[in-house]
């Protein structure tokens, strides 16, 4: 068991990023609706049980989480056998994803942070990171609309169900944080726009800061690797 436990712990960065990478890109191999109702909640959670492997230093963390974890299983395989419609975006989980997200991302900062010599999963444990950080502004985008229905207009969300702007906000969410902004969709109300803005500068605080010092530390391990 530990040996196991070791091994995963070892590729806990890579096992985060392809999960990660399964749900933005799952749906270019499914059809939309069977992967957001169907499959995207089991991606969710095979993400969060890897997240959970990477936290799981920290105890208390790690029982929290786990013990969340717990839970939405529960709640999807009831969904499941009970055949109901699946929407993975209500209060409760966007609440738990929200603090998961967060509280890996900042894991991730710091271990990439403190890593002393820069490897291959250091470099993917940066591209987690920052991809996790347009996972958290999602989020945030996502409950913002809900409270408030209209918060971010534009012609990729003039469709009528919140389902339907899922994408379009995740879209939205990555094109803020790389500070793209093509304007098919805008931010309009006051907390649309600061969370706009804070999104925008966590990509360039991440970008020029913690991408930095990780470029740094390895530069610096090729100059004495080669004397």
């Amino acid at each position: 068991m530990k040996n196991l436990y070791k091994t995963l712990y070892k590729h806990r960065f890579e096992s985060f990023f392809f999960s990660l990478l399964a749900i933005l890109f799952g749906s270019l191999l499914f059809p939309i609706e069977f992967f957001q109702e169907e499959l995207m909640p089991i991606l969710f959670l095979a993400n969060i049980a890897t997240g959970i492997i990477l936290i799981s230093k920290k105890k208390n963390l790690f029982w929290f989480f786990l013990t969340l974890f717990a839970g939405l299983l529960f709640v999807l395989g009831l969904n499941l056998i009970q055949k109901k419609t699946n929407t993975p975006y209500n209060y409760t989980r966007l609440s738990f994803y929200f603090l998961f997200y967060t509280s890996v991302t900042i894991a991730i900062i710091k271990q990439v942070w403190n890593s002393k010599n820069v490897n291959k999963n250091v470099i993917i444990g940066l591209m987690s990171g920052y991809i996790s950080l347009g996972f958290i502004a999602f989020f945030i985008f996502i409950s913002i609309e809900i409270s408030n229905p209209g918060s971010f207009g534009g012609v990729l969300l003039d469709v009528s169900s919140l389902d339907e702007k899922i994408d379009s906000l995740l879209y939205y969410s990555y094109i803020t944080l790389l500070t793209i902004g093509y304007g098919e969709i805008t931010p309009l109300t006051p907390v649309a726009q600061k969370a706009s803005i804070l999104t925008g500068l966590l990509g360039q605080f991440y970008t020029v800061i913690i991408t930095a010092v990780v470029v740094e530390k390895y530069i610096r391990h090729s100059i004495k690797s080669k004397d």
